[in-house]
């Protein structure tokens, strides 16, 4: 790689990055990455109360940012390095971007990944040319495990996040939003290892001294969060944004952070999945965990960005398409489109049909019906019923209940966790 990968990544310093490495960085790598679209949202900005940009890095190859980082470390490269070929731990997208352009390059690419990986990143790698090697269940112990491989196999390690060159491929995404949007005041960023922001945060402080930086950690995950606001906090559990599940955050890119980035916010998972279906709903676009993480925090921490002229960098689109589903659907009985009513029965003839009258004349479509009739507190002649609908909207719901209720019926509506 670059003269500057000689040294320890502790040995670097934020200056390490600067915004001549990501002009040089957009010049290598010009025409061999999407130029992305960054659009204004209407509908969005009338929701949030602030104005909207989305940057479309979801729309790259391989529906991640990650390619420009990747591709810039790739082609600084020495020939005897390039033959040898490259491995890195990942998650999922910077092994997507690493071995979609290193095959294309022609240098051989080793990704280890941890084992609960979504399986449409583990497919999605293989086919555009890595070789997959899964081991352990974070990206700690993938990565551990990366780094033996690289000197068994005398391989060049690319890091993911925490190299001065990743971060610098990373940058160019600013580069083009403040070029195609420079009423741009503020940037909403995802953090997992903090290479996306680093980069990022360096552009804009160089071409707009007073632009507002914030970046976004899941609040599962709130590595980067406690590094540089000095806490202890655990991270941990089944987050949406997979993307940037990231417990041990980078040793360069804490530095840059630390110098060049305003704020950083927690999501709740609940606002990952809003926001994910938000853009779907909207935007009509795929976007994962990690790339709603900004518009999340938008929606979460509202009074923050009033006002403001905010670009979202929606940063990656690989989600698996069942996980898709169940957030849809779960969003849908958030807004109380969909409900579940359990009530209460008498277990005789009719009892049910009476109840579904009272479906039908409120217009409430009834989509799965469950009787409960043995593991129940009741006496043995009653039961219970779980009847799954959609309506309009939840006043629909709430009147149908109200309805019910008015007839002597015992229902309860079973909520989300």
């Amino acid at each position: 790689m670059s003269q500057k990968n000689a040294v320890s990544v502790a040995e670097y310093s934020a200056d390490s990055l600067t915004i001549d490495d990501i002009r040089a960085a957009a010049a290598r790598i010009a025409g061999a990455v999407v130029r992305t679209p960054t659009m204004y949202s209407k509908t969005l900005s009338e929701i949030t109360g602030a104005e909207i940009w989305l940057k479309f890095e979801n729309l790259q190859f391989t529906a991640a940012y990650k390619e420009r980082g990747a591709l810039n470390a790739l082609l600084l490269l020495t020939p005897e390095q390039r033959e040898r070929g490259v491995i890195a731990a990942s998650a999922g997208n910077h092994s997507q971007g690493l071995s979609h352009h290193g095959t294309r390059l022609g240098v051989p690419v080793t990704i280890v990944m941890p084992r609960p990986t979504p399986t449409v990143k583990v497919m999605q790698t293989e086919s555009v040319g890595g070789n997959v090697v899964l081991e352990g269940e974070t990206f700690d112990e993938a990565y551990a495990h990366a780094r033996k491989l690289e000197k068994e196999m005398g391989l060049t390690f690319v890091h993911p996040f925490d190299d001065p060159d990743v971060a610098a491929g990373a940058g160019t995404v600013a580069l083009e939003m403040l070029e195609d949007a420079p009423e741009i005041d503020c940037l909403v960023t995802p953090i997992g290892g903090g290479g996306l922001i680093s980069g990022m945060a360096t552009a804009a402080r160089a071409l707009r001294p007073g632009i507002d930086v914030v970046g976004v950690q899941a609040a599962l995950f709130p590595s980067m969060y406690a590094r540089v606001k000095g806490e202890d906090r655990d991270c941990g559990g089944d987050t949406l944004a997979e993307g940037i599940a990231v417990k041990a955050p980078g040793a360069f890119t804490s530095k840059v952070i630390a110098e060049r980035v305003d704020d950083i916010m927690l999501v709740s998972e609940e606002s990952l999945e809003k926001a994910v279906s938000l853009l779907l709903q909207i935007e009509k676009t795929v976007v994962e965990g990690a790339g709603s993480a900004g518009l999340a925090a938008v929606l979460e921490h509202g009074e923050r960005f009033a006002g403001r002229k905010i670009g979202l960098v929606l940063c990656g689109g690989n989600i698996d398409t069942r996980l898709l589903a169940n957030v849809l659907l779960r969003d849908l009985a958030r807004s109380g489109r969909l409900a579940r009513l359990r009530i209460t029965l008498q277990d005789r003839p009719g009892a049910l049909y009476r109840v579904m009258r009272e479906f039908e004349a409120h217009n409430v479509n009834i989509i799965e019906i469950y009787h409960q009739r043995i593991f129940t507190s009741l006496p043995a002649k009653g039961l219970i019923t779980d009847i799954e609908c959609e309506a309009r909207d939840r006043e629909q719901i709430d009147a149908l209940v109200e309805s019910l209720r008015g007839q002597g019926y015992s229902v309860n509506q079973v909520e989300l966790a």
